[in-house]
C-alpha cells in the first residue's frame, strides 16, 4: 500500500505568510556545470533564453504571496546580484516588502560557506533581527512552478516542528538526492543523503521520495538544534547531517509537492548537469513542452531589457536561397536571423544569424553572433560568442573534443566571451573592452 501524504488544499493568508522569513541560498559553484559556470553561480545561468535560474525560485516567492526574501551569495554572484537589482527591484520597502541580496561575509570564523547549515548558521542574526515564527529555506537553481503558502499550511495544520518538500522520482536518481523514508502518518523515519541503495515509496518499487531542497522550520527548533549543531558539533549541511540528526527528536514532516505547472508527472528539475540543462532547454521548444512558460495563472519573471523586436530578414525563393528562417523556436527580443536557417533553437535577446548559416537544436545565449554559411548543431554557445564564418559545430564530436567541452549526450559547449573559427584551433577569448565596443555598435549588414 502506497504512502499517504496528505497535504493542504489551501494557501494561508496574509497574516500567516507575514510570519515568515524567507532565505534562498544562490551560492553555489554548480561545477557540474562547467563552462556555463565558468564566470557566474548557477543560479545565475540563463534558461530559456530570457530567465536565469533563480527567476523560477523567486517567482514562486511572489506567486506564493512572499514580499520578504533574502538571497545568499558567495561563488561569482556579481552578475547574478545586477540580475536582482535590475530585475526584481520592484517591491515597495516602505511597506516592508524587500528582495535582498546578503553576500557571504566570514561573519562566523574565517570560513566562507561550508554548506548549506553554514549559510543559514552564519545568517542566524538576520533569523534574530526579523523574529518571525518560521524560516523557509530555499534551493535558488531547480525549475519548477509551487506555492509556498500550502507548504507553511500542511505544516501549521500538522503542527510540525521541520517540514521537507518531497516529490517523486525515480528510484534510479537516488544518489543525486537526499531519499525520505515516510510513515502512514507522513512523518520522515529516515533520511539518507545520496544513498548508494533507496528503499522506495511502498506500493511504488520504481520510485522514491527525493528532497526538494525545500525545508521549512520553526523558528524555535532552527535556534534550538542549528546553532549547537553547527557551532559545536561541526555539523554543515542539512541533508547530509542536521536533519538526519533530528529524526526522532523533531517532529518532521514530508510536504509532497504540488505542481503549479499542472503537469503529470509533476515537473521539478535540478539541472545539474550540462545534459540535463540542455534536455530542459530542448523541452521548451516542443510542440506541448512538459514545462508551461505560457501560463498567464504562474507567470516566470525576469528582467527584460529594452531591446527592439525580433525580426527575420530576407525571403529569396528556391532552395539553398537567401532566406531568414525561424522554425520551432523560441526568439528573443533583440534577434536578427538574417538570411540564415533556426531550427528548434533557442535564440537569447541579440543573437545574430548571417547569411545562409544553418543552426539547429542549439541554445544560444546572449549577444552571439553567427557567421555566414557557419553550420552548428546540438550546441550550447554562452554569451557574446562570435562564431566565425564557415564554422562547424556538432558534425564532428572527435574533432570538436580537441577544442570545445562535449557531454557524454554529445552536446558541445562553448564557453562565454571565445570567437571559434574554422581552423579547428582553440577558441580566443574576447578582450572586454573588444566586447564592449561591439556590443554597442551598429548592426552590420550581413
Amino acid at each position: 500500500m502506497a504512502v499517504s501524504m496528505e497535504r493542504s488544499q489551501h494557501s494561508v493568508g496574509l497574516r500567516e505568510l507575514d510570519r515568515l522569513t524567507t532565505f534562498i541560498l544562490a551560492g553555489g559553484k554548480g561545477e557540474r556545470l562547467h563552462p556555463l559556470t565558468e564566470n557566474r553561480a548557477k543560479p545565475a545561468v540563463t534558461f530559456g533564453g530570457i530567465y536565469r535560474i533563480i527567476d523560477f525560485t523567486l517567482s514562486n516567492c511572489i506567486n506564493s504571496g512572499i514580499r520578504r526574501v533574502y538571497v545568499l551569495t558567495q561563488y561569482k554572484s556579481v552578475s547574478l546580484a545586477r540580475h536582482i537589482k535590475e530585475g526584481w527591484n520592484m517591491l515597495p520597502s516602505e511597506l516592508g516588502e524587500f528582495i535582498e541580496v546578503i553576500p557571504a561575509q566570514q561573519r562566523y570564523g574565517e570560513s566562507w560557506y561550508r554548506g548549506t547549515a553554514d549559510a543559514i548558521f552564519q545568517n542566524i542574526y538576520t533569523v534574530e533581527r526579523e523574529n518571525r515564527d518560521f524560516v523557509l529555506i530555499l534551493a535558488g537553481d531547480h525549475i519548477y512552478k509551487m506555492d509556498y503558502s500550502k507548504m507553511l499550511s500542511f505544516h501549521l495544520e500538522h503542527q510540525a516542528d521541520v517540514t521537507i518538500g518531497a516529490v517523486e522520482m525515480p528510484i534510479s536518481t537516488s544518489r543525486q538526492f537526499g531519499v525520505l523514508q515516510v510513515n502512514d502518518g507522513f512523518e520522515v523515519t529516515e533520511f539518507a543523503e545520496k544513498p548508494e541503495v533507496a528503499r522506495p515509496i511502498p506500493g511504488k518499487p520504481d520510485s522514491i521520495y527525493a528532497s526538494m531542497g525545500i525545508y521549512l522550520f520553526n523558528k524555535e527548533t532552527l535556534f534550538e538544534d542549528l546553532i549547537p549543531a553547527v557551532a559545536h558539533d561541526n555539523m554543515r549541511d542539512f541533508g547530509q547531517e542536521i536533519l538526519p540528526s533530528l529524526i526522532g527528536k523533531r517532529r518532521i514532516l514530508a510536504y509532497e509537492f504540488e505542481d503549479e505547472n499542472h503537469r503529470v508527472p509533476p515537473y521539478w528539475r535540478d539541472i545539474g548537469t550540462l545534459d540535463a540543462f540542455y534536455e530542459a532547454n530542448m523541452d521548451l521548444v516542443s510542440v506541448d513542452p512538459q514545462f508551461n512558460l505560457y501560463d498567464a495563472r504562474w507567470p516566470v519573471r525576469s528582467y527584460q531589457p529594452p531591446f527592439p523586436p525580433a525580426k527575420t530578414v530576407f525571403a529569396d525563393p528556391g532552395e539553398g536561397a537567401r532566406r531568414g528562417e525561424v522554425l520551432d523556436s523560441l526568439m528573443s527580443s533583440g534577434c536578427i536571423v538574417s538570411g540564415g536557417h533556426v531550427r528548434r533553437c533557442i535564440l537569447s535577446p541579440r543573437v545574430r544569424i548571417n547569411s545562409y548559416a544553418h543552426v539547429e537544436e542549439s541554445v544560444l545565449m546572449n549577444g552571439v553572433e553567427v557567421g555566414r554559411r557557419a553550420r552548428i548543431r546540438r550546441a550550447i554557445i554562452d554569451k557574446y560568442c562570435t562564431i566565425l564564418p564557415d564554422t562547424v559545430i556538432g558534425y564532428d564530436l572527435e574533432a570538436d573534443r580537441k577544442r570545445f567541452t562535449v557531454t557524454e549526450g554529445g552536446v558541445v559547449v562553448i564557453p562565454a566571451s571565445r570567437v571559434v573559427g574554422p581552423d579547428k584551433t582553440i577558441p580566443t577569448w574576447i578582450d572586454p573592452v573588444v566586447r564592449y565596443t561591439r556590443g554597442r555598435s551598429a548592426v552590420k549588414s550581413s
